[in-house]
């Protein structure tokens, strides 16, 4: 396979039938997979819970991904278009070796990708993923006659994964109204179904998936339409997920956006409240908003950070035994109720909490008062030569002094270009923005 790793951050991507996420590759991949996560248990067939969003391109690889794994001698479970978290969810409910979701997540809809799961529903470890790269490429012998894998569905699927949901779901959400965008993604039927029977009133936008249209100026990216329906129909919030839902931002009633930071925050609160949440302690990422910092401080709550990416949160979570972590984009994790992700999950939870102490969205988001947040993408000819910069290392020592405890400064290569992102924090925005583009001017002729 070359050089380059296969796997990315999130499983395997890239544009559809293109140059790399060819059906070719999904049959050698899935066959990988089943022999590598097949080996713990030799007692029995290898079983697989195959799942995909509905983008069009998923009809193909889900047929070279069941090609793989029954000719690894491995049993495809289908379940068909379900979100991310419910594939990860299922491995553990049917006690299956590996779970297989295809998907791009919030990507567009030429794109598509493949992420695996192991046993428990758990996302692969590197030395895992590099096991099942590795196998590829191998002449592996392949079983014949009944040894040869076989393809069966699991009818109720959706409502083992429902059913889970609300068992999650602390207070029943009679009389809220949430308008919920499902990007129409995977959680087109899902979200909807699941919110109306933990008493919601529901109204569902963009939940009419075709093939072609998913992500398409809507969901989790695309706020606007989600703000203007929630004000349109009065609703006390909306939530909005992403192709695969493995996430969710949300929208307070006046329709200003409640970002992961905010709903991290507020979830954190209502676990200490309930005595679940281990050890006073929320996982995020070094990108989380120093407004969360400030915020969890003052809330008698410990703040972990790990680089980002949701699997560096995961493993946080799991090494300290934790019970919340998550994202500032709307990742959030549970480790009591999920493995991975689940938006629709954390948009219970949050509209528990609603329910529960007949709060708005807007009063419980004010926990958190973000600092204005400037971003900026520095292309440099080497990233290494800057994270040895003398000159980079004071510049940004400066600016940390000026901004004191009101500010932050965020240097971190991109893990894919040759780009360096400074990322800037102050209280006011001009103030971030003159800070970040000083900065950026020293990382850019860093030598």
């Amino acid at each position: 396979m070359g050089e380059r790793r296969l796997f990315g951050t999130d499983g395997v991507r890239g544009l559809a039938n293109g140059e790399l996420l060819t059906p070719e590759l999904a049959v050698a991949l899935s066959a990988s997979a089943a022999r590598v996560l097949g080996e713990r248990d030799r007692s029995h067939r290898p079983v697989a819970v195959v799942g995909r969003d509905p983008r069009a391109s998923g009809e193909m690889l889900e047929a070279a991904v069941v090609a793989g794994l029954t000719s690894a001698g491995a049993d495809a479970l289908l379940v068909g278009v379900l979100p991310t978290p419910a594939i990860a969810f299922l491995v553990g409910a049917v006690g299956a070796d590996l779970g297989v979701m295809i998907s791009a997540s919030h990507n567009s809809m030429p794109d598509n990708g493949i992420k695996l799961f192991a046993a428990g529903g758990h996302k692969l470890p590197d030395a895992i993923e590099d096991a099942v790269e590795a196998g590829i490429d191998s002449a592996a012998p392949r079983p014949t006659g009944a040894a040869i894998g076989r393809v069966r569905g699991l009818p109720d699927a959706a409502e083992r994964y429902v059913e889970h949901l609300l068992a999650a779901t602390p207070a029943p959400l009679a009389g809220l109204r949430v308008v919920v965008d499902c990007a129409h993604g995977s959680a087109s039927a899902v979200a909807p179904e699941t919110y109306r029977k933990a008493g919601a009133d529901v109204i569902a936008l963009h939940a009419s998936p075709d093939g072609l249209n998913i992500n398409d100026g809507v969901g989790s990216t695309h706020l606007g339409p989600l703000r203007a329906a929630v004000r349109e129909h009065g609703a006390d919030l909306g939530i909005a997920h992403d192709g695969d839902a493995d996430r969710c931002l949300a929208v307070d009633a006046t329709g200003a956006v409640v970002d992961g930071d905010q709903i991290m925050a507020t979830l954190a609160v209502a676990m200490r409240d309930a005595g679940e949440l281990v050890d006073g302690t929320l996982v995020a990422t070094v990108m989380s908003n120093l407004g969360l910092h400030l915020a969890m401080q003052d809330a008698g709550i410990t703040l972990r950070t790990t680089q980002v990416g949701d699997r560096y949160v995961l493993e946080e979570l799991r090494s300290g035994g934790f019970s919340l972590g998550g994202e500032q984009s709307g990742h959030v994790v549970m480790p009591r109720h999920s493995t991975t992700g689940d938006g629709l999950l954390t948009a219970l939870r949050l509209m528990a909490r609603m329910a529960a102490t007949g709060s708005s969205l807007a009063e419980l988001a004010s926990v958190v008062t973000p600092l204005p947040q400037v971003l900026l993408n520095v292309v440099v000819a080497d990233k290494a030569a800057v994270a040895d910069s003398a000159a980079v290392r004071d510049a940004v020592e400066a600016a940390q002094v000026e901004l004191g405890g009101t500010g932050r400064v965020l240097l971190r290569p991109s893990g894919t270009e040759q780009l360096v992102r400074v990322m800037v924090e102050a209280p006011t925005t001009e103030l971030a923005q003159s800070t970040a583009s000083r900065l950026a001017e020293v990382v850019a002729v860093a030598r």
